[in-house]
């Protein structure tokens, strides 16, 4: 997979916009990911760098999704899907995991979300809904407790329903926590001014990422759309 424009597809796929953010995340740091596309971005470290990946079930050094046939039942992450452990990885209780998280020894967490406020605010564990399922997972501790938290996501729902807004409607994950968001069609920076564009993904226009967004978007790109 490569960030390499192609002049006929619209927008970034899933592993895309994994391989996008991995870019932003410096050398050396530790690492959560999140359930969903978030898991994808363990496929991508940039040339020259390294990322320990971390799960808050018990293994620092997590390493790619194993190849067909070679799954380990026991070596999986927060989410059950089978991963790999790096050499000198480290196994320890899920208390520990947790101390880890919560005295901020975390550098980066990558997560899913249903909602992201132009403030920051972050919802991505349950609508609210008399008979939604709550999902919330280790989220809440690691808004908290990790230092930078990135946002991968759609930009809208399946039903065109924007999740990039002014306030979220759904229960809160954590307040003000969000730094920088990937979609589909783009990359945008949460500041003190709202939503920021930091790049547009290939064949996409400003205007169209505007329309599918529902609170003011700041064009401060500073990437060419070329």
């Amino acid at each position: 997979m490569s960030l390499e424009k192609n002049t006929e597809a619209v927008g970034w796929t899933r592993d895309q916009m994994a391989e996008r953010a991995a870019l932003d995340i410096p050398d050396g740091s530790y690492v959560n990911l999140g359930i969903g596309i978030p898991e994808k971005v363990a496929r991508y470290v940039p040339q020259g760098r390294e990322f320990i990946y971390h799960t808050e079930n018990g293994l620092l050094g997590m390493g790619p999704t194993p190849e067909i046939g070679e799954e380990d039942a026991d070596l999986i992450n927060a989410g059950k899907k089978p991963v790999t452990a790096i050499a000198g990885a480290a196994y320890f209780h899920h208390a520990d995991s947790f101390a880890m998280i919560r005295g901020q020894h975390i550098d980066v967490c990558v997560l899913g979300a249903m909602q992201v406020a132009q403030n920051g605010d972050l919802a991505n564990w349950s609508t609210g809904a008399p008979d939604a399922i709550p999902a919330v997972g280790g989220a809440m501790d690691l808004v908290a407790g990790v230092k930078t938290i990135y946002v991968i996501t759609q930009h809208t729902t399946k039903n065109g329903i924007a999740k990039l807004i002014e306030a979220c409607s759904y229960p809160l994950t954590g307040q003000s926590v969000v730094s920088r968001i990937y979609t589909d069609l783009c990359v945008i920076e949460v500041t003190s001014k709202g939503f920021e564009l930091v790049e547009l993904a290939p064949n996409v226009a400003f205007d169209t990422v505007q329309e599918r967004t529902g609170a003011p978007l700041i064009d401060s790109r500073k990437f060419s759309e070329k």
